[in-house]
């Protein structure tokens, strides 16, 4: 799995229209091939920014599936013209995935009962 990580600048008079087009284009990113989740999270100490984490199967599913698509040219009318300056998208790969505190690492629960 691949998580994509931009944070999002959106310019402070226009969250409200942001968060509404958002809302729009979210669909269209979800239907694309590779996606698995995402988050939005808006920032307590600049409001200003976004945190966008997009988890995908494999980094071609982002940057040439969904970039390459139809689906992609909607999202940026949606959502572009809000950005000031242009978010900057880096992609991840997991050291370590443990989402839940006290809980097995994700390899160790994925594994059968043996009784």
């Amino acid at each position: 799995m691949i998580l994509e990580h931009a944070l999002l600048p959106v310019r402070p008079e226009q969250a409200e229209e942001f968060e509404a087009a958002f809302a729009e284009a979210r669909p269209i990113i979800a239907t694309m091939p590779g996606f698995r989740s995402l988050s939005l999270s808006r920032c307590i100490e600049t409001p200003d920014t976004y945190l966008l984490l997009v988890a995908w199967e494999r980094l071609a599913d982002h940057v040439e599936g969904f970039r390459g698509s139809e689906g992609y040219q909607r999202w940026k009318q949606l959502l572009h013209h809000f950005y000031d300056p242009f978010p900057i998208v880096r992609h991840f790969v997991a050291v370590v995935d443990d989402p839940t505190p006290g809980s097995p690492p994700a390899v160790a629960a994925s594994t059968p009962n043996r009784q």
